[in-house]
């Protein structure tokens, strides 16, 4: 989730590029640079880390030009570091990417037998070596861009500048946002409005496979094919909530476009850099007040983290609503890497139900605000029954933080819309986290089955970005689900959890009846309700149960139901069967809940849109459940 800039005007780039990279830090920061006309070629500055390490270099450095690309980036293929960062630069090419680049595999095998000599880890730069050879062929930006655009598979949002031709800019993109600011004389090319906002309120929207040429203060947009496409302009009217969402018509859709920085976010503290382990951080059983919890020494918390675990015989876990689903999946986690057992609880249940509370039970607990009150009653009892708890929450020193003995954070910033979208992938994020670690401390799971998981989890952000692509999709779909007197949401093993998930959204949002289901519970009941005006959305990695889900797919097609799949790849089997079908990245089994769950998020969103809903604020429902 990168943020790119580009500007072409009277101004002076830099300014105007690293005011612009300021607004859209949020969407990255493991590296920042500039590329900008001077004395008749480009001339490029990149720094490590944040921003200000940029501005630090760009202190001295002075541009006679008025054309110019930034970047901020966001790492997904290669570590953050200087030589990885944007912008690229092959020959007299200067390129900034946001997104996925999904053949880029194929793109740097024909490269490097071309000769190429590739000096990054990134596939941004695999496509600045691209434009660089087709310019040599065709002497032109624009149809340099158009024959790549060809090649490209994936999400990406792209800006590029050739020394031969300093009067204009070349801007294209499929699934990650683009703007065009205009101005009086100068035009900006921004992922989020707010980086222009200072200069303007007119922007054009680019659509996916849309190629846009800026040439002195004119903007032309072409279709992939080459036509002239004409673009409405919109003037912004901004109010200071508006200014908030950063864009984003609503803070559940900006929530959920920021899940892969707060899955990046959640598991960042916990894992070694160097050897990939996982350590969890800072947990504090040994009794550290939350306030303490930073000044931890880190090998001694995790020794007593360790301990505690491996001290351990059956886990509990005790939530409301989306964290209990996050809890259903965590139980299939630690189940199978830490072969200990798990139950769990809806909170307002737990305590009423007498449960039986054994002195070897692990008691977790879920709470975004960590203030919900039948969670909070669950800790407390939990702790009179002479319970070790361990706390998940996004509000640190928040009641239920500070209740626990210890304590784990989702790292996802704050969460407005009520519906909660973010805080539950982070959740699930730490929750894969905790199962290695339990496993690990228990013996259950070998180092290198360890590695996997990890190396699975960290994937899952660039990942997330391609998922997030399916936001047209429903925008464009959301009329015609509209007819549907109902949605069964279905799936297996740990994807039965994200039906019960989605169907909670459908009905958070949009206020229509929705069910979750196992999928293999189809023939005990809810195939009563399938008929043609049932839409039966159902979750189909290509995992174990594939061929078992697949069987009750059929049973659903069978009585009329109209089948919203989502699988894995080019699923042909799964696209034959279904009305739309929704294909996700190939992920390991673990990871898999964290990429189902965003197009159902999107589902949800744009469909109580169309019905005319308020989005962050469903009726009768609250940020924070503080009373029973």
């Amino acid at each position: 989730m990168c943020g790119i800039v580009g500007y072409l005007g009277p101004l002076n780039p830099k300014d105007v590029i690293v005011s612009g990279l300021k607004k859209l830090e949020y969407r990255g920061y493991d590296s920042a640079g500039v590329a900008i006309l001077h004395q008749g070629s480009v001339k490029r500055v990149r720094a490590e880390g944040k921003l200000k390490n940029l501005e630090s270099k760009l202190t001295a450095e002075s541009f006679d030009g008025h054309l110019g690309i930034g970047h901020t980036r966001w790492a997904t293929h290669g570590v953050p570091s200087e030589r990885n960062a944007h912008p690229h630069q092959v020959g007299g090419i200067s390129l900034v990417h946001n997104g996925i680049i999904e053949n880029y595999l194929e793109i740097k095998e024909a490269l490097l037998k071309r000769g190429a000599k590739i000096t990054s880890d990134t596939d941004s730069e695999l496509v600045a070596h691209l434009v660089a050879e087709q310019v040599e062929v065709q002497r032109d930006l624009l149809k340099a861009v158009q024959v790549v655009l060809k090649e490209l598979r994936g999400a990406f949002s792209i800006l590029v500048i050739w020394d031969q031709q300093p009067d204009r800019l070349v801007a294209f993109k499929d699934g990650p946002p683009l703007v065009i600011g205009l101005g009086q004389d100068q035009v900006f090319v921004v992922s989020d409005v707010q980086a222009a906002l200072n200069y303007t309120k007119k922007f054009m929207y680019l659509e996916d496979r849309e190629i846009a040429l800026v040439k002195g203060g004119a903007v032309q947009v072409y279709s992939s094919g080459g036509v002239e496409i004409r673009k409405p302009v919109v003037e912004l009217n901004w109010n200071a909530d508006l200014v908030e969402k950063k864009g984003y018509s609503h803070f559940m859709l900006k929530e959920i476009y920021e899940q892969p920085q707060a899955v990046s976010s959640a598991i960042a503290p916990h894992l070694d850099p160097e050897t990939q382990a996982v350590r969890l951080r800072n947990v504090g059983f040994a009794g550290a007040p939350v306030q303490e919890l930073e000044n931890l020494d880190s090998k001694e918390d995790w020794q007593d983290t360790l301990a505690t675990f491996n001290g351990i015989a059956r886990v509990s876990i005790v939530a409301c609503g989306t964290s209990f689903y996050a809890g259903l999946v965590a139980k299939y986690l630690i189940e199978t890497l830490a072969q200990i057992p798990v139950e769990v609880d809806i909170a307002s249940e737990f305590r009423y139900r007498k449960p039986v509370l054994l002195k070897d039970t692990l008691v977790i607990t879920v709470s975004q605000s960590g203030e919900t009150a039948d969670t909070l009653a669950a800790i407390r009892l939990a702790k009179e029954k002479g319970l070790k708890t361990l706390s998940i929450c996004n509000v640190r020193n928040s009641s239920i933080d500070r209740e626990a003995h210890g304590h784990l954070y989702m790292n996802s910033g704050p969460e407005v819309g009520v519906a909660s979208t973010k805080a539950f992938v982070s959740t699930l994020a730490i929750f894969n986290l905790v199962a290695v670690a339990m496993g690990e401390a228990k013996g259950a799971l070998s180092k290198q089955t360890a590695t996997e998981h990890v190396q699975a989890l960290l994937a899952v952000p660039s990942q997330m970005e391609v998922v997030l692509a399916y936001d047209k999709y429903f925008a464009d779909a959301a009329d015609s689900l509209k007819k549907f007197k109902g949605f069964l949401y279905m799936g297996r093993g740990v994807s039965y959890p994200i039906a019960l998930e989605g169907a909670l959204k459908l009905k958070e949002l949009a206020y229509l009846h929705a069910e979750g289901y196992a999928a293999g519970e189809m023939k005990h009941g809810p195939l009563a309700l399938i008929d043609e005006n049932m839409a039966i959305v159902m979750v189909v990695p290509s995992d174990e149960l594939f061929e078992k889900t697949v069987s009750n797919l059929e049973e659903a097609k069978a009585r009329g139901g109209k089948i919203i799949s989502i699988g894995t790849g080019d699923n042909t089997r799964l696209k034959g069967i279904s009305e739309r079908y929704l294909s996700m990245p190939k992920a390991h089994w673990s990871t898999n809940p964290l990429l189902e769950v965003v197009p159902l998020q999107l589902m949800a969103f744009h469909l109580a849109s169309s019905l005319g809903h308020d989005v962050d604020q469903p009726r009768n429902l609250a940020k924070s459940v503080t009373v029973e």
